[in-house]
C-alpha cells in the first residue's frame, strides 16, 4: 500500500505546478493585452491563454479540496468562461472592426470586408429614400 504522506506530497507539488503554470498563463495574458500593438492581438491575448489559466487555477483548487462534490462547481465556472470568452471577443472583433479600431495592414484575409461593405450601402440607402411612414398612415 502506497504511503499517505507521498500521495499528499505528490497532490501538494501538482497543485503549485497548476497554480505556478496557471498563474503565468494569466500574467501572459495581461502582458498582452498591454504589449501588442492593435485591438485584434490584444484580444487574441484576453481570450486564449486566459481560459487555460483558468483552468489549471480551478485544477489546483479541486486538488486541494479534495472532495468530488466541488468539482461540478468548478467545471460549470470554467465552461462558463470558455463559451463566454469568444463571444465577448468576436463581439468586441466586430465593433472595432466596423469603427476601423484596427490595422489592415496586419490583416492576413480580411473576410468581413465585404460584409461590412454591403452593410454601409444598405444604410447610405435607406438614409437617402423617402422618409419612412408612421404606423396606421396610408
Amino acid at each position: 500500500m502506497p504511503d499517505p504522506g507521498l500521495w499528499a506530497t505528490l497532490r501538494d507539488v501538482t497543485t503549485a505546478v497548476f497554480l505556478v503554470v496557471g498563474s503565468l498563463m494569466s500574467l501572459t495574458a495581461a502582458v498582452g493585452m498591454l504589449r501588442f500593438p492593435d485591438l485584434m492581438s490584444r484580444m487574441h491575448a484576453a481570450t486564449k491563454p486566459q481560459v487555460l489559466g483558468l483552468l489549471l487555477l480551478l485544477g489546483a483548487v479541486a486538488l486541494q479540496i479534495g472532495s468530488w462534490s466541488a468539482v461540478p462547481v468548478l467545471v460549470l465556472a470554467w465552461l462558463l468562461q470558455l463559451v463566454t470568452a469568444p463571444v465577448s471577443a468576436h463581439m468586441v472583433g466586430r465593433a472595432g472592426y466596423r469603427t476601423k479600431h484596427l490595422r489592415r495592414a496586419m490583416l492576413v484575409n480580411d473576410d468581413l470586408g465585404a460584409v461590412v461593405e454591403q452593410s454601409a450601402e444598405r444604410e447610405r440607402g435607406r438614409a437617402s429614400g423617402p422618409p419612412a411612414r408612421e404606423p396606421g398612415q396610408t
